[in-house]
């Protein structure tokens, strides 16, 4: 595993990707979740679709009826709604979003704006908009023109989101992307990936900063993040052998 863990060996690692519905990345089309799911397997990742977490504890988590233990869990399908926003007394989703109306108001006052992922918006279809950044930052737009040109509530036109297209990065010179009918995956999505996670950077100082430790980490094969893991305790003879106390121990001197 490199100079920062010598003893790790990858034989002793497995990394296990859960997925409750039936495909990895549902807001591409399912041919770039293929594709994605090919590159996870190739690096070596196992992924389980169609199996929801049941439960998550220190040892591991519950996937339906089947425990797999694990010291390392990293939770990425999202996070409930603050809890204030219980004080609207508003109809929510299951999430704890506010069901908004077409102009992004709560159902009852014209003048109470909710959005970004605390608005459950709907798309002309039917579907929720997605909580991200593109989306929130169009809705800010949106609910300012109408605040600043004070539009009647009768006056306003829907909320309608402009998607311009979607990128996910998977790993080195890996990635998928989606602007419409445009399909792009490989080495040409990551390296499309990156010109515009670039460019979204404020100030000319910031791009050449992080584009030079990009070039730095992936020409170097450097790692640009660390792996943080505890070893268990020690007991019995064991412990009274060890040369040294680890750190963050609570004993004390």
């Amino acid at each position: 595993m490199g100079p920062d863990f010598p003893n790790l060996r990858l034989d002793d690692l497995a990394i296990l990707l859960v997925e409750g519905g039936s495909r990895i990345l549902p807001g591409f089309s399912p041919d770039l979740s293929a594709k994605a799911v090919t590159a996870l397997e190739r690096m070596g990742v196992t992924i389980k679709l169609n199996s929801p977490v049941s439960k998550i504890r220190a040892d591991g988590v519950m996937i339906g009826s089947e425990f797999v233990r694990s010291t390392s869990i990293i939770w990425a399908a999202g996070n409930r709604a603050s809890p204030l926003l219980t004080s609207l007394a508003v109809p929510q989703d299951r999430s704890g979003r506010i069901n908004v109306q077409r102009d992004l108001t709560i159902p009852g006052d014209s003048w109470i704006f909710v959005i970004g992922d605390a608005a459950h918006c709907a798309d002309p279809g039917g579907n929720p908009l997605p909580a991200l950044a593109p989306v929130a930052v169009q809705q800010g737009g949106y609910v300012a023109m109408l605040i600043r040109e004070e539009t009647a509530p009768d006056q306003r036109r829907p909320f309608v989101y402009a998607d311009r297209g979607m990128l996910a990065t998977i790993g080195r010179a890996q990635a998928v992307a989606q602007f419409g009918l445009l399909h792009l995956s490989g080495l040409v999505a990551w390296l499309l990936w990156c010109v515009v996670h670039i460019f979204s950077l404020i100030g000319f100082r910031s791009r050449v900063r992080v584009m030079s430790e990009w070039m730095w980490y992936y020409f170097t094969f450097k790692p640009g993040a660390r792996i943080i893991y505890t070893l268990p305790r020690q007991t019995g003879e064991e412990e009274s052998k060890s040369p040294s106390r680890s750190a963050g121990s609570d004993s004390k001197e």
